[in-house]
């Protein structure tokens, strides 16, 4: 269809307007199943960590289908680099992504991380973390650190965070076991969790 010159140039370049997804978000983000971040092979002594928790809004109400990005460095404070070792659909090891469940609840398992060699400092063991939801046409970064971990007293990006909000980063021990820890994403409120520029 041949369209007159000035409605051509409009639709040129007329900017469109920024779209969310839904109400079937992580249909389109998880291709995979995607639920840990532990290798198949795991080396002996490397330390294996749940991790439970819910994506919250401001009312301290669930939010379902919202998705954690993942990113863990190895046991040598690595990422996986770009076509390096993955699962065998292509998926990095040390990447994952977790859906929530309708109460804004996640689980998923991951190796602890080594401490990451960057920008001239150590940074304590961490997780990468970017949340996807309906209703942001920008994910969120964030970090969960690991408690009782004397390398977060000096970690450079932790130690710049207020030190009333810190513990928004850093993850729980769930009872007895060292190995079961909780952390929780607030999206707004007073216990909203840190989040850092992109």
């Amino acid at each position: 269809m041949n369209l007159p010159d000035d409605k051509r140039n409009s639709q040129s370049t007329e900017p469109t307007a920024s779209q969310t997804v839904g109400p079937f978000f992580s249909i389109g983000m998880c291709a995979h199943p995607m639920k840990n971040l532990v290798p198949a092979r795991v080396s002996p002594g490397a330390e294996v960590v749940t991790i439970r928790g819910r994506v919250l809004d401001g009312d301290g109400q669930g939010v379902p289908d919202a998705i954690l990005e993942l990113w863990r460095a190895d046991a040598n404070g690595d990422f996986a680099a770009r076509g390096g070792a993955s699962d065998g659909n292509g998926v990095p090891d040390g990447f994952a992504r977790i859906p929530t469940n309708e109460s804004g609840e996640f689980e998923f398992q991951t190796l602890k991380p080594g401490p990451i060699a960057s920008g001239g400092g150590i940074h304590a063991p961490h997780l990468v973390v970017l949340v996807f939801m309906r209703g942001l046409l920008r994910h969120l970064l964030t970090r969960i650190y690991f408690p009782q971990e004397a390398a977060n007293e000096t970690d450079p990006v932790l130690t710049a965070v207020p030190a009333k909000r810190r513990n928004t980063l850093v993850a729980t021990r769930s009872g007895a076991d060292q190995n079961q820890l909780n952390w929780s994403v607030h999206l707004q409120g007073d216990a909203e969790t840190v989040f850092f520029e992109a």
